[in-house]
């Protein structure tokens, strides 16, 4: 079997999700970096690493679908409840500005008593008052949200979006696309359908939007494969996702902490980035996660088809929620990338590269401040950060 996939493989030929399933339970890890390293270079011929200078902040924790994996959403009415409005999140867009950020990848719970008008709102309002940032926001899960609560259609709710300055959306809310998983932890966030309708309409719309996985819970391998080729077979319709992002389950301070309380291992991560590189052949970029990994695996999974190295994630919740937090630089994931033997280049959210940096550069304005892993209100945030108290 092994052979006769990887003839496929070197000749460009689609794997189906049988030979996907084997290969996921059967392979060695060496075979799976050898094939992976075949599309790797065969979609992106450079030994060229891209990231982003980013930050993830949140507007609210306030949710009402309540996954059990999730440690971060908060009811309303609980103590440490939040919600931002328009005017306290668009000065710590600014601040992020000030300090290189590119894109601010802007998610929240699903609070139904956030009014759609809020969303418009916070999209025209960064684009005209920071148009140093490229605005990545919105999952699924709340754009469905803002269909419920406006009444509007998926298509009706992106298009308006879309007309406020939207152009791309993140890929989050997917898990696993599996039905029979999603059942067991994020029964009330909708079908595997639901998240790749909003897709599929983002896409028509013009859209691009990034695919991610969740793995490491409750689900099998033929459900990892059942993900990848739902993704995949969306892609051919109309080539709207720029990337794939696996990252493992982290359970901490979550309810599936009792029946999974242990992380995924880092070979069981490599796998999951060599076999979405082997399977998913009309994506053209796989991320690597040394956020959600760790650096050391960060860098390893470069090896097994990653070509982007993510964010520098100057701001993020979700998995200090979970009690999990890698920090890095500008400087460092430089670093981390030119020793893993690649060459760094700084790109947009569309993967547009802005310049590449040999042996002893840097990008102008380096990022070398803490990332900042626990949220603040805006005033707390302007005031605590040194480079503005000038």
């Amino acid at each position: 079997m092994l052979q006769n996939i990887r003839i496929k493989v070197n000749g460009s030929e689609r794997l189906t999700p049988e030979e996907g399933v084997w290969l996921l339970q059967n392979a060695s890890l060496l075979d799976l970096a050898e094939l992976a390293e075949a599309v790797r270079f065969r979609l992106n011929p450079q030994r060229r690493v891209t990231f982003v200078i980013d930050s993830n902040p949140n507007y609210t924790n306030v949710c009402n679908v309540d996954c059990i994996f999730c440690a971060f959403y908060r009811h309303e009415g609980d103590k440490d409840a939040y919600t931002y409005s328009v005017d306290e999140m668009i000065p710590r867009f600014k601040a992020a500005a000030k300090r290189g950020v590119r894109t601010v990848l802007l998610q929240g719970g699903v609070n139904p008593a956030i009014p759609f008008e809020y969303y418009t709102e916070m999209v025209r309002r960064t684009r005209a008052e920071v148009p140093e940032i490229h605005p990545h926001f919105f999952s699924t899960s709340e754009i469905i949200g803002m269909s419920n609560v406006s009444g509007l259609s998926i298509p009706e709710v992106l298009s308006k979006l879309k007309e406020a300055g939207l152009n791309s959306i993140p890929g989050g809310g997917a898990e696993i696309l599996s039905d029979r998983v999603k059942k067991k932890i994020s029964s009330k966030k909708g079908t595997s359908a639901d998240w790749l309708n909003v897709m599929r309409e983002a896409h028509k719309l013009g859209y691009k939007t990034t695919a991610t996985m969740m793995y490491g819970h409750l689900e099998k391998d033929e459900d990892i494969i059942e993900h990848l080729s739902v993704i995949r077979d969306l892609q051919d319709e109309y080539h709207g996702f720029t990337a794939y992002i696996p990252w493992s389950f982290k359970p901490g301070n979550t309810p599936l902490e009792k029946i999974i309380p242990t992380y995924a291992t880092g070979t069981r991560y490599l796998q999951m980035i060599a076999i979405a590189r082997i399977f998913l052949d009309n994506f053209p970029h796989i991320q690597a996660s040394w956020f959600s990994e760790g650096k050391k695996i960060g860098q390893i999974a470069l090896n097994f088809g990653a070509d982007d190295f993510g964010g520098v994630l100057e701001e993020e919740n979700v998995h200090a929620s979970a009690n999990f937090v890698h920090t890095t630089s500008v400087k460092e994931t430089v670093d981390l990338i030119r020793s893993a033997g690649y060459t760094p280049a700084e790109r947009t959210t569309l993967y547009d590269i802005i310049a590449e940096y040999s042996s002893g550069e840097y990008p102008a304005s380096v990022i070398d401040t803490a990332r900042l892993n626990v949220h603040f209100g805006a005033s707390e945030i302007l005031t605590s950060l040194p480079i503005l108290q000038d």
